[in-house]
């Protein structure tokens, strides 16, 4: 008979994705990820088929990570969308949190969004983590987007606005943030973009 598995599925790849954000997919070997997951390279090619397939099983547990994390924050009651988004680009100042069973990031740049940096990576050698990337955006981009909507329901943001445009301009500034932050400029300077952010949703025109 077959040893049953002696460890969390769930935690190796939490903390596989922490070594990942930290050291890049091509500064991880697959030592550093049994090391950091105190599995040995035997265990790590039978459970998940080497270091790729746990790239993309860590990626999937993100992806669903998001949809727990982003998306419930951002969704609620039309009445208090507003302030939901404002909420959620001050969160971005500091990053993407890793998962609550690993130390959180050693720096900002390890905070960066997972799937942003793998895309930045190689995503563009690699379709599976290119689309994996793509659903990550999505289902965070979707949850903005209906934020603003709601927004817009409410009176609070211009209803003639794009809540799918608007949702890719707040994307685009909240992941140029992680750019800001690796660079190492203060949480303060950081804040100050978030603030800048929220200040260009276009409010409603009174005649």
């Amino acid at each position: 008979m077959a040893r049953p598995r002696s460890f969390d599925p769930d935690h190796v790849l939490h903390a596989a994705e922490r070594q990942f954000r930290t050291s890049g997919y091509n500064g991880t070997s697959v030592d550093d990820i049994s090391a950091a997951t105190g599995l040995g390279r035997g265990s790590l090619y039978a459970a998940f088929d080497g270091k790729h397939g746990v790239l993309l099983q860590a990626m999937a547990g993100y992806f669903a990570r998001l949809g727990q994390g982003p998306r419930k924050l951002l969704a609620g009651p039309d009445e208090g969308a507003l302030d939901r988004l404002h909420a959620y680009l001050l969160r971005a100042v500091h990053g993407v949190p890793l998962a609550a069973d690993v130390p959180p990031a050693p720096d900002r740049t390890a905070a960066a969004c997972f799937a942003a940096k793998m895309a930045l990576e190689i995503g563009a050698s690699d379709p599976e983590v290119k689309r994996l990337a793509n659903d990550c955006f999505s289902v965070v981009r979707t949850a903005v987007a209906e934020c603003v909507r709601a927004a817009q329901r409410n009176g609070d943001i211009d209803p003639d606005a794009d809540p799918d445009d608007l949702a890719y301009l707040l994307l685009t500034i909240i992941r140029g943030t992680d750019v800001v932050g690796a660079y190492g400029h203060s949480p303060d300077r950081l804040t100050s973009i978030a603030e800048s952010a929220f200040a260009l949703l276009p409010r409603p025109r009174h005649h």
